[in-house]
């Protein structure tokens, strides 16, 4: 009987990493609908709003435990960084025209960022077979990218500011706040980071609505699929597994989000880009190789 727990577990962690991928990628085939539809930060507030209130509403039904004192500080801090740092510059870059793929190349060296201060903060091993892998992963980013350089340098700074984001929140939370449960853990993160957002909306931009129906679609989408689904597969492998291991999926969205924007909003690579995405694609196999 312990054999087939162990068994199902071990197949369901291993579904975890592909499906996180897919749910992640199409954040950025939405958040593409979304800001045709209304400015990025008022997209953003209202993406973490709903899914604060909704996450936060099926926490106190089931009685999940909630983070305090010291933890909860942690937990609010790591979810500014991942949350309104991140997707705030993230989609702030898309509304100034920056492709979703080109947006998911820059994310993908998150795995990068992570491994040179995963192992001073949170006492991380890194192999050379990994670093060998990080670097592969990083070149095929490099590739991606090296023909978009004439693109806005506001939104190309943003993209990094969303990277910066993301990895220091990542390494922030496993090292301070990996054992907050994820439901109310996460509802607090979305919670913390809506009313900053919405300052930000309200300083910066004109806030206001032009397509209801993309931005109610994109909305829905974000908070149901990303927000709570993705968010909820990403807290649970950081629970489990090494935050340097874990962040190479991000090495695998850009390929995915590159074939959604294709296929969905017809948004093109070159050939030069789709060599980075394959360069990439072997790094994040090499990394994760055992």
């Amino acid at each position: 009987m312990a054999v087939g727990v162990a068994e199902t577990r071990s197949r369901a962690s291993a579904i975890l990493p592909p499906l996180f991928v897919v749910m992640w990628s199409s954040a950025f085939i939405a958040g593409v609908i979304g800001v045709g539809a209304a400015p990025p930060l008022l997209l953003t507030f209202a993406r973490f709003a709903f899914a604060g209130l909704l996450l936060g509403g099926f926490a106190l039904a089931v009685r999940a435990p909630w983070p305090k004192g010291r933890q909860l500080a942690h937990v609010v801090v790591a979810g500014l960084l991942v949350q309104a740092v991140q997707f705030g510059a993230f989609y702030t870059a898309m509304g100034m025209r920056i492709p979703a793929a080109v947006l998911a190349l820059v994310q993908g060296l998150n795995p990068v960022v992570i491994a040179l201060v995963a192992g001073r903060f949170l006492g991380e091993r890194v192999t050379p077979r990994q670093w060998a892998g990080f670097g592969l992963g990083a070149a095929g980013v490099g590739l991606a990218v090296a023909d978009r350089l004439s693109l806005s340098p506001a939104g190309v700074a943003l993209s990094v500011v969303g990277l910066l984001g993301l990895s220091l929140g990542t390494v922030y939370q496993k090292r301070f706040a990996s054992g907050m449960d994820v439901r109310t853990g996460t509802a607090v993160q979305f919670l913390a980071a809506a009313p900053l957002v919405a300052v930000a909306s309200l300083l910066f931009e004109t806030p206001h609505v032009s397509d209801w129906a993309g931005f109610s679609w994109a909305v829905a989408w974000l908070v149901l699929v990303n927000s709570i689904g993705a968010f909820l597969l990403l807290n649970t492998m950081l629970r489990n597994a090494p935050a340097s291991r874990v962040s190479t999926v991000f090495f695998l969205t850009p390929a995915v989000t590159a074939v959604m924007a294709w296929l969905l909003v017809g948004q093109l690579l070159p050939a030069l880009a789709l060599v980075g995405l394959a360069v990439g694609g072997a790094g994040v196999l090499l990394a994760n190789r055992r």
